[in-house]
């Protein structure tokens, strides 16, 4: 394998100072995952990094990135005055002698889902490197810059946020050629006054752009005005790049329809006035517009436009992100019902369009649709209104019961119709234990909230309610 950095590269980008030669295959910030030929990487946090250098270089750790050399550990170490600071200044060097096109990616809804669907497309064309999770903050990218392979064609990064300020720094780290906002919705309002406070920093994302770089927006978002503004201002300064815009209203990549159908959402739009079919795998309306991002990435990049789509079509959501599954109950008369894994995050947008995927999902014979709903996290003072309007939701009508998990889904429970009120539990795991009782053959079930709110549990509780089918049988057994 070819190494990442040496000592000497490593040295020359940090500043810092090897205690013995070493060569890298990657990069890591914790032992749990941590591969043999690793950097790790001594990030103080919750805990000290420092205190797990021997634990790594135990796991084949080929180098630590230290403040100082931890007693009784004898395996190579890169010492720096500050970790965090040499982290991002390797991201820096790893940006910096990459020959790939980068593209940043962030929103309020859908950056991870949307930054998955790039690495799928792009791959048609080149070698693509995104990191693996969502690794989207001060720590996060440096970490991606700096696994960035110099010779690879395409980089994706995630840039994420949850105070104010934290954007412009990571998008002048990334130094993207193409900068693409998915939407702008109520998300970390406890941190912002606004929408608009959040759109303000989400559009930083463009003062990082590369000269001649490309700001893509979703123009269908109520911020359009906003981004477009900060987006020609970027652009129109020395080395002037181009703004394109995507959605309903979009002008260059114009969501012209779509149609449901049992295994696919199909997607019609339009490139510069030219037709194109989007055909996205097991996926909800609200990927929809994501899917025309990517194509305006593609249009910016110069790539074929129906292989970008056809490469799309490839894509399907990960766990926890709108994941759809058959859950089979009965093997003997093959009862199933249908899950809906949205349980990785959740503000008022994300909701809406994950109980629009719910109304329009077809139940089986003498199923239903059901919602577990948990809570949605750092909405600011507004959070039990909000909470208590998703009551209000037209999509509900089509719901036959809601399940409500926290002490915020509790407002909610409260204005559901009595017919309407499932169960009411404060913790998730009591929701779990009871798994059991709350599905039936037929059924369509989602489940959605903030990650905190741990309704994964519950998804895993519904999950394990499933037998093999008879092909899945493990051999030597009846």
């Amino acid at each position: 394998m070819t190494p990442l950095w040496t000592a000497a590269q490593a040295e020359a980008a940090t500043g810092g100072k090897a205690s013995a030669g070493f060569t890298l295959t990657g990069i890591s910030i914790d032992t749990r995952s941590l591969q043999p030929g690793d950097l790790f990487v001594a990030l103080s946090a919750a805990r000290d990094g420092h205190d797990f250098v021997a634990q790594a270089f135990e796991r084949g750790a080929a180098a630590a990135l230290v403040t100082h050399i931890p007693e009784g550990v004898s395996g190579p170490c890169l010492v720096v005055p500050d970790v965090l600071e040499a982290l991002s200044a390797l991201g820096a060097a790893g940006r910096a002698r990459s020959r790939a096109r980068v593209v940043a990616v962030t929103g309020s809804v859908g950056k991870t889902s949307t930054k998955e669907m790039l690495r799928e497309m792009l791959a048609e064309f080149g070698t693509v490197h995104a990191a693996e999770a969502s690794f989207n903050n001060h720590w996060g990218v440096p970490v991606t810059l700096a696994r960035l392979p110099p010779d690879a064609d395409f980089a994706v990064i995630e840039i994420g946020m949850s105070q104010p300020g934290e954007i412009a720094p990571l998008a002048r780290l990334t130094r993207p050629h193409i900068a693409l906002i998915t939407t702008i919705a109520a998300a970390h309002l406890a941190a912002f006054e606004s929408i608009e406070g959040i759109a303000q920093e989400k559009a930083d994302i463009f003062l990082g752009l590369e000269p001649g770089g490309t700001a893509i927006y979703n123009a269908d978002t109520d911020t359009a005005p906003l981004l477009a503004a900060r987006a020609a201002a970027v652009t129109a300064a020395p080395g002037a790049g181009q703004v394109l815009s995507f959605g309903e209203k979009g002008v260059d990549v114009r969501l012209t329809g779509m149609r449901a159908t049992p295994a696919a959402l199909v997607v019609m739009a339009e490139v510069d006035g030219v037709p194109l079919l989007l055909r996205l795998i097991d996926a909800g309306s609200h990927f929809a517009r994501n899917g025309l991002g990517c194509l305006a990435v593609a249009k910016a990049l110069g790539l074929d436009l129906a292989l970008a789509a056809q490469a799309l079509g490839r894509w399907q959501p990960p766990a926890g992100r709108g994941q759809r599954e058959q859950v089979l109950l009965d093997p003997a008369d093959d009862t199933r019902f249908t899950l809906i894994d949205d349980a990785f995050n959740a503000n008022p947008t994300s909701l809406d369009a994950a109980l629009e995927v719910l109304a329009a999902s077809q139940p089986g014979p003498g199923g239903r649709r059901i919602a577990i709903l948990g809570d949605m996290l750092e909405l600011g003072p507004d959070a039990l209104a909000l909470h208590r309007a998703v009551a209000r939701h037209p999509t509900l009508e089509q719901v036959a019961l809601v399940h409500c998990v926290g002490p915020l889904m509790a407002a909610l429970w409260e204005e559901l119709p009595e017919h309407r009120r499932g169960k009411r539990m404060a913790q998730a795991d009591e929701l779990g234990a009871r798994a059991h009782h709350l599905v039936r053959g037929g059924d369509v079930v989602l489940v959605k909230g903030s990650k905190s709110s741990l309704v994964s549990r519950v998804v895993d509780a519904l999950r394990n309610l499933g037998h093999p089918a008879p092909e899945d049988t493990p051999k030597g057994t009846a």
